[in-house]
């Protein structure tokens, strides 16, 4: 599950961890789950987790000994929403061939 669109105009480490955020939503994520995931340094990481605490997207929990980091319920995609996803580079040639 990805983000909700209105929260897809960031950076893209920024929307890569809030697409892994919300795919987890129930359970949350450590940093280290969220590293596996997103293909970024530990300091690019670090300043979108900064930046998206800061906007009030993430927050930062701690139970069972360890911090975890859940999205906010307003980035959460409502399942019920028959939002179409984007056209993917084929279906937009497709479109525009004249058939």
């Amino acid at each position: 599950m990805k983000a909700k669109r209105e929260y897809r105009n960031r950076e893209e480490v920024e929307v890569a961890v809030l697409d892994a955020l919300v795919d987890r939503n129930d359970d949350g994520m450590t940093v280290f789950e969220i590293r596996s995931r997103v293909d970024a340094d530990i300091d690019d990481l670090e300043t979108a987790l900064a930046n998206l605490k800061e906007d009030g997207l993430i927050s930062a929990n701690e139970g069972d000994h360890r911090t975890l980091i859940t999205p906010d319920d307003r980035v959460i995609p409502d399942p019920e929403d028959d939002e179409v996803e984007e056209p993917s580079f084929v279906d937009r040639i497709i479109e525009r061939l004249p058939l």
